[in-house]
């Protein structure tokens, strides 16, 4: 599986020998080799600002899980340097910074700003997802901008953890925060600090979660001013039109060299749909010469849960893809954007409209759209593609209340099978596509919350059968030993199990449970709830698709 992360070659580059090469913004000559030292100067300021995050949150799924991006653009807020985060964060960070400056204008920027926001409409995806942005300026002029988004636990909103599965809008769900200055060169901006925190659940773990953003930002910064005083402020953005450039000729040469025509596949949402029926999206591609169009507009309607997502969301899933369908690990920037067309339809799931719920979206609807481009090309290129995995976060959300009135947040994510491949079998309980984070270790939610984890294991036999097994999914079982808890459930895959591939049987779909007093109680896989003294709650995960007919026994 192609990673999304910043550490892949640029094979542009690493084809030129050490002559010159004009750069088409303006016809500076560039050392190739100075070309990749500032690429991965980029990339490696992007993974120390996640590792100030990493180092400095308080919330444990910022510090311990790691639900947090980072990404350096250009001047103009062109993509050009990411950590190895999340893909669908970094996706959606091609167009963040471009859309905050149709808003908010280049020139009233000054040196020490630092903005944040969450809005969907400024190249966002859920609004948990909290942007901290600060432009970068050398001798008085941008030359980038460094961007951290980190996943805060709660942002206000309906229920705890502002994932409320039956929000009809936006405002139900969580805070909206369009763009502000959160800190300029005189300090951080006290007052909006104290807006937000009378705004969200755990005001002391949002403010150290912020403050960390904002460092993550200076680190950013003092990194890349560090790159121009070394390079030159003028080598240093040229070079950054010159990794835009190169990342799209090895897009078009990756386009070119698949077969032309129009593939066409689908997948399932579980549920949401008319009637609560599953929920389709749908993708029709077009590959004419260098260039490829992603068709979305067949989609479903808007859907009654939280299952809508955001246009930039269907973007950043389609470049993921596009990538894995190129069989190459490109550089990841915007440049490798522009052969691509993505088209989506006002009213649909994948653009709802700006006041829809989006919670789920962010990881579940996005993740259905790469099921659905997989099998439109997986008589095309199957030795480049996995059968269906564990494409679901398995979000189960704790909140547990404090005697103060604030509340104590636990976001767990869980790992599943990965689909089988043509050349081995799917690795078990772990992310695939557009997810990369890790599990909260058992130590700390028992040290930090009234639960003890009573099971942590393999679900054995989960990945469906074939000439390659699919991998298997986890199992975790939490006890409640506070008086209550909130508990919120945000699981796909429960109704419609992960697809094999290439006559591989399917995998086992997602289960969870909940044990009250000896009897299950019926829990649904998108459902808030209060849980009791003593409930054991269990959720199994599924398994991965295999790949290729199983040999006859």
């Amino acid at each position: 599986m192609v990673h999304c992360g910043g550490t892949a070659r640029l094979a542009g580059a690493a084809r030129c020998n050490r002559q010159s090469v004009p750069d088409a913004g303006g016809g500076m000559k560039l050392d190739p080799f100075v070309v990749e030292v500032i690429r991965h100067g980029l990339s490696a300021a992007a993974e120390e600002m996640s590792l100030v995050m990493t180092r400095s949150a308080r919330s444990p799924l910022l510090r311990e899980a790691g639900d947090l991006s980072s990404a350096i653009t250009d001047g103009r807020g062109g993509l050009v340097g990411q950590g190895r985060d999340i893909p669908i964060h970094l996706g959606a960070m091609a167009y963040t910074v471009p859309e905050l400056l149709k808003v908010v204008p280049i020139e009233t920027l000054n040196d020490g700003d630092v903005l944040i926001y969450n809005v969907g409409a400024l190249g966002g995806n859920h609004l948990n997802d909290v942007k901290v942005v600060r432009p970068v300026f050398v001798d008085g002029e941008i030359v980038a901008f460094a961007v951290s988004l980190a996943h805060w636990p709660d942002i206000g909103g309906t229920w705890p953890g502002s994932y409320f599965a039956k929000a009809i809008d936006t405002f139900q769900e969580a805070m909206r925060i369009p763009p502000v200055l959160i800190a300029t060169a005189a300090g951080v901006n006290a007052p909006i600090v104290q807006l937000l925190k009378a705004n969200v659940r755990d005001p002391e773990s949002c403010e150290g979660d912020l403050l960390a953003q904002i460092a993550a930002t200076k680190a950013g910064e003092r990194r890349i001013v560090e790159l121009c005083r070394e390079h030159g402020k003028a080598v240093f953005t040229a070079t950054q039109s010159r990794l835009h450039d190169l990342s799209e000729i090895e897009m078009r040469e990756a386009l070119r060299a698949l077969p032309d025509g129009v593939y066409e596949g689908e997948d399932y949402l579980d549920d949401g749909g008319v009637n609560n029926a599953p929920a389709r999206i749908h993708v029709k591609i077009t590959i004419a010469g260098d260039e490829a169009t992603f068709d979305l507009s067949g989609s479903c309607d808007r859907v009654s849960n939280f299952c809508n997502t955001t246009p930039f969301m269907a973007r950043s899933a389609v470049a993921y893809a596009a990538r894995i369908m190129s069989g190459r690990e490109m550089h990841q920037n915007a440049g490798a954007l522009r052969p691509l067309t993505i088209i989506t339809r006002p009213g649909s799931i994948l653009e709802p409209g700006w006041m829809a719920s989006v919670a789920a979206g962010n990881h579940e609807t996005s993740m259905r759209i790469v099921d659905a481009i997989f099998r439109a090309m997986q008589h095309t290129i199957p030795e480049r593609l996995s059968a269906g995995g564990a494409t679901t976060a398995g979000v189960l959300f704790f909140a547990e209340p404090r005697p103060n009135g604030s509340w104590k947040m636990l976001y767990e994510v869980h790992g599943g099978g990965e689909g089988a491949r043509h050349d081995r079998a799917g690795i078990s309980a772990t992310r695939v596509h557009l997810s990369n984070t890790s599990n909260t270790p058992v130590e700390v939610i028992e040290a930090s919350y009234a639960i003890r984890l009573e099971q942590q294991a393999i679900r054995r036999r989960s990945g469906g059968a074939g000439a390659h097994r699919g991998g298997d999914g986890s199992v975790r079982t939490y006890r409640i030993l506070a008086p209550s808890m909130h508990l919120t459930t945000c699981i796909e895959r429960m109704v419609i199990a992960p697809f094999g591939m290439q006559g591989g049987e399917a995998g086992k779909a997602c289960r969870i449970s909940l044990l009250r007093q000896g009897a299950n109680v019926a829990i649904d896989g998108k459902s808030n709830l209060v849980l009791q003294q003593d409930d054991l709650v269990t959720i199994e995960m599924c398994g991965g698709g295999g790949y290729g007919a199983a040999a006859a026994e």
